[in-house]
C-alpha cells in the first residue's frame, strides 16, 4: 500500500474511530472527533485497545525526562536528584486534562523514574490510569531468570501496584559486540526463561498487556510477529517509532532503522495496537530549519511546528497512544492541547508533510538525539555536542556554501570555526577520534558515530584550508 492510498484508508477511519471521552471509564457512549474543533477547545481523545476494552488517550507522557532540582534535565544535571513536586503537578495536570497512560522503564533517569511515577501516580485511584514499564534487562548481569524475575518485581514496587498493565520486552532489535540482535534476543529472553513466566504473569493478571518495544533488526521485528501468527505468543501492543520523517526515510537516515509504514503495516493489518515512540524523532520535528519553518507557518501561522508531528503521529487507525517525554509544564500544556481533539491529518496536509520530509532527508544532517548514551567517550570527545552543534548550524542555514570566494562565504566560514571552538572545546572536537567503535553499541539510533565524526572533522579541515 503507499502513502496515498493508506491516508485515504485512514482518513475517515481515524475520525470514526478516535473518541472522546473521560479518564478509563467503560461505560461512557463514545464519540467521534469533529474534524473543524479548534486544538485545546475540546476534550482528550481516546483510542480503545481491542484486547481490552481500555479507552487510552492518545496522548501518552514518557517518564524519562523527568525534572530535577536543579533545573532541566539529568543531562545537564547528572548529579541532582528529581524534582517530585514538579513531577507530582505535572501528573496532577496530565490526568486533570485527560492523559491516561504513563510509560516508564527500571533504566530511565538512572533507575529513579518508576520511582517518581509510582510516587505520583499513587496519589490517585489505580483505575484513573495505565501504567507501562519494561523488562530493562540489558546488563549480563540481569541475564539470569532470578535477576530477570527480581525486576519485574522490583518494578511493581517502585510503582506501588500490585499489575502492570502494559508491560514491554525493551528495546528488541539491538545487539552487542559479542552477540548479535537473535542471540542477545534469545539470551535476554528465551533461553532463560523468563518470556515464558511473563505470559505466567499475564494469565495471573499481574500483567495486563504483554508486547515488545522495536529498535534495529527487522528480522526479530518479523520473527516476533511469526510467533504471533503461528500462536506462539500473543502480543497485546507494539511500540513503535513513528513520525512523518521515518515513515519512508527511516532506512536512509540509518541503515538500522525499519520505515515506520512497514512497521505500521505489518501491526495494522494483525490487528495488534502500536504505541508511538519518538513522534519528533528526538525532538529534531520540533527544530527544523528555517526555511522549512516558513512553509509550515504560512500553512498555519498560530500552530506550533511540533503539533503537525504530533497530528500525523496520532492520524493512523490502530495507533493506541503516542508517548512525549515531556520535561516542563509548557510541553505537557501544548501537547495536550494538540489531542484535545485530534485534528487527524488530511489527504493535501499528508502530502505536503512527505514534501516536507523530503526536504529534510537531503539535508546532511547526523540522526543524533542527543540522548548521551555514547557517553563517556574514551578519549574525551563530547559527541553529542558536536553533532548537535554541527546539526544546528545545517538547520540555521549557517553551513558555508557557495562561491568560496565569496565575502558571504568567508564570514560564515569564519563564524562556523569561532562557534565550533566555543562550544566544543579543541581536546574534546572531532579530530581526536580514533575509531575505537566503543560508542557505536551504545546508540539507541544505530549511528555509524566514528564516520559521521571524521566527516564532520573534515569539513572542518578543509574550512581552516582556505
Amino acid at each position: 500500500m503507499d502513502r496515498r492510498e493508506f491516508i485515504k484508508h485512514i482518513g475517515g477511519a481515524a475520525v470514526a474511530t478516535s473518541v472522546v471521552l473521560s479518564a478509563c471509564k467503560n461505560d461512557e457512549k463514545e464519540a467521534p472527533v469533529v474534524g473543524n474543533i479548534i486544538d485545546g477547545q475540546g476534550e482528550m481523545t481516546y483510542r480503545i485497545n481491542p484486547n481490552t476494552g481500555d479507552k487510552v488517550s492518545i496522548l501518552g507522557y514518557g517518564m524519562m525526562r523527568l525534572p530535577v532540582e536543579e533545573g532541566g534535565t539529568l543531562r545537564e544535571h547528572p548529579n541532582s536528584p528529581v524534582d517530585q513536586e514538579l513531577i507530582n503537578q505535572e501528573i496532577d495536570y496530565a490526568l486533570e486534562h485527560g492523559v491516561n497512560y504513563f510509560d516508564t522503564a527500571p533504566v530511565y533517569c538512572k533507575g529513579m523514574s518508576e520511582h517518581a511515577t509510582g510516587i505520583a501516580l499513587a496519589r490517585h485511584p489505580r483505575n484513573s490510569y495505565y501504567i507501562a514499564t519494561k523488562l530493562s534487562n540489558f546488563s549480563p548481569s540481569t541475564w539470569s531468570t532470578e535477576a530477570s524475575k527480581a525486576m519485574f518485581e522490583n518494578s511493581l514496587k517502585e510503582l506501588q501496584t500490585n499489575y502492570i498493565d502494559y508491560l514491554l520486552l525493551h528495546s528488541i532489535g539491538g545487539d552487542t559486540n559479542d552477540l548479535n540482535s537473535h542471540e542477545l534476543f534469545n539470551t535476554r529472553f528465551v533461553d532463560n526463561g523468563i518470556l515464558d513466566w511473563l505470559v505466567e504473569q499475564k494469565n495471573a493478571g499481574r500483567i495486563r498487556n504483554l508486547g515488545f518495544s522495536y529498535h534495529g533488526d527487522v528480522d526479530i521485528f518479523d520473527m516476533l510477529l511469526k510467533w504471533h501468527d503461528e500462536g506462539r505468543y500473543h502480543w497485546d501492543f507494539v511500540q513503535i517509532e513513528l513520525n512523518y520523517l521515518d515513515w519512508k526515510y527511516a532506512d536512509e537516515l540509518n541503515t538500522r532503522n525499519t520505515d515506520a509504514h512497514y512497521l505500521y503495516e505489518e501491526l495494522h493489518r494483525r490487528g495488534i495496537p502500536a504505541v508511538i515512540m519518538e513522534p519528533l524523532l528526538g525532538g529534531r520535528l520540533a527544530s527544523l530549519p528555517d526555511h522549512i519553518v516558513k512553509q509550515l507557518k504560512e500553512r498555519e501561522p498560530e500552530t506550533p511546528v511540533a503539533r503537525w508531528a504530533f497530528r500525523f503521529a496520532g492520524t493512523p487507525e490502530g495507533i493506541l497512544t503516542v508517548l512525549s517525554g515531556m520535561t516542563y509544564m509548557e510541553h505537557l500544556v501544548q501537547n495536550v492541547a494538540t489531542y484535545s481533539p485530534l485534528r487527524p491529518i488530511t489527504e493535501e496536509e499528508d502530502a505536503f508533510l512527505m514534501k516536507i520530509a523530503e526536504e529534510i532527508v537531503e539535508l546532511p544532517l547526523v540522526p543524533c538525539t542527543t540522548c548521551n548514551y555514547c557517553m563517556p567517550c574514551p578519549y574525551g570527545l563530547n559527541i553529542p555536542v558536536i553533532f548537535d552543534f554541527y546539526n544546528k548550524c545545517v538547520t540555521e542555514g549557517k553551513i558555508p556554501v557557495g562561491n568560496t570566494e565569496a565575502r558571504e562565504y568567508q564570514e560564515a566560514r569564519k563564524r562556523f570555526l569561532i562557534g565550533y571552538v566555543r562550544n566544543v572545546p579543541s581536546l574534546r572536537q572531532a579530530s581526536h577520534c580514533i575509531g575505537c567503535n566503543q560508542c557505536v553499541e551504545h546508540c539507541p539510533q544505530k549511528i555509524d558515530i566514528p564516520t559521521q565524526l571524521h566527516r564532520i572533522d573534515d569539513f572542518v579541515e578543509q574550512l581552516k584550508q582556505m
